[in-house]
């Protein structure tokens, strides 16, 4: 016995002496993979965190570091206001026409994104003949170059001898171009979607209105609220499908950005201006982080007996707990 008990408690320490080995050996794959995934991150951030830096310089500010004191906001008034820093080089009027501009056209083409992939894809919910064609028409969109579709909308409106403007050419190409997006997202919600909900509701006596109404639309809202941000955001930062429509008194932000960096003196007022408009994408992006948090807290709250919403669970639960022989009676 005092031999075994020798012989278990050096294999117990042998056991202990190759688990201290392990965990002591560096996991090189790990950190090399930890250290490739930081260096995306800053090569990916680091340009945008430098040009919000560089968009609080002075009066003196310069477009390349070091930063030029002292910190200021001035940048950020001229974008809204003419009279800062200089009155006669001041943008600041183009720059809130255009942000009017691409403001009022982002929401309309997200608006118009979420109607439309939302009824695309519900006719996608059934299998028809041609759907596989139909789908790949969809995402065509996806794989035509941004100038090519600009190009044809704007070939298009002068084929119908209409007038280019910015609720024509340049909504009706990123509206093309986000439906693609915002398809998608629909359809990796109807994948998961749980069509006994619905025969649920049907059996319960709702008519088809009802059930969309009250039961559909509450289940695949976070779904279409996604959609409408592929729409905006697409829209808000677009430059390729708008560069062809040229006005001046309607032009987006995006093309005002490119014409001041191409036309004029580049100061450090685009800096402020390219931070606000990354700051109104990540907006919109953790707004849709917010409603899908929202909704997951939604889908884990309890679910209570039908009885007990009604407020008939404690005469349910005396009556089950009543003796036999007073039932009888």
């Amino acid at each position: 016995m005092a031999v075994e008990t020798v012989t278990a408690k050096s294999a117990g320490r042998a056991k202990a002496q190759a688990k201290a080995v392990r965990e002591r050996r560096v996991d090189w794959a790990k950190w090399g993979l930890g250290g490739y995934f930081l260096l995306f991150i800053v090569f990916l951030y680091a340009p945008m965190i430098l040009m919000g830096i560089l968009s609080f310089q002075g009066i003196q500010g310069a477009l390349t570091w070091p930063f030029r004191g002292p910190i200021s906001t001035i940048w950020w008034e001229s974008i809204v206001d003419p009279d800062k820093p200089n009155p006669f080089i001041s943008h600041a009027t183009e720059i809130r026409t255009a942000g009017q501009n691409s403001l009022w056209l982002s929401l309309a083409a997200g608006a118009i994104v979420a109607v439309l992939s939302f009824t695309l894809s519900m006719a996608f919910r059934r299998r028809f003949r041609g759907d596989g064609l139909a789908f790949y028409v969809i995402m065509l969109a996806l794989m035509t170059p941004g100038y090519l579709l600009a190009l044809g909308t704007q070939l298009f409106w002068s084929y119908m001898e209409q007038s280019t403007s910015i609720w024509r050419t340049v909504l009706g190409a990123n509206v093309v171009w986000g439906i693609a997006f915002g398809f998608l997202v629909m359809v990796s919600v109807w994948n998961r979607y749980d069509e006994h909900i619905e025969e649920a509701a049907r059996d319960l006596g709702a008519d088809a209105k009802r059930t969309f109404r009250e039961v559909t639309l509450p289940l695949v809202w976070t779904g279409l609220f996604g959609a409408f941000l592929f729409g905006f955001t697409l829209t808000w930062n677009d430059y390729d499908r708008s560069v062809l429509f040229q006005e001046r008194s309607t032009d987006t932000l995006p093309l005002t950005i490119g014409g001041l960096t191409f036309t004029g003196a580049i100061r450090p007022d685009l800096y402020a201006l390219g931070t606000a408009t990354t700051l109104v994408s990540m907006l919109a992006i953790v707004l849709m982080l917010v409603a899908v948090a929202v909704r997951a807290r939604f889908r884990g709250a309890p679910v209570y007996r039908v009885e007990e919403e009604l407020g008939l669970g404690e005469g349910l639960r005396v009556s089950r707990r009543a003796p036999a022989g007073e039932e009888a009676g």
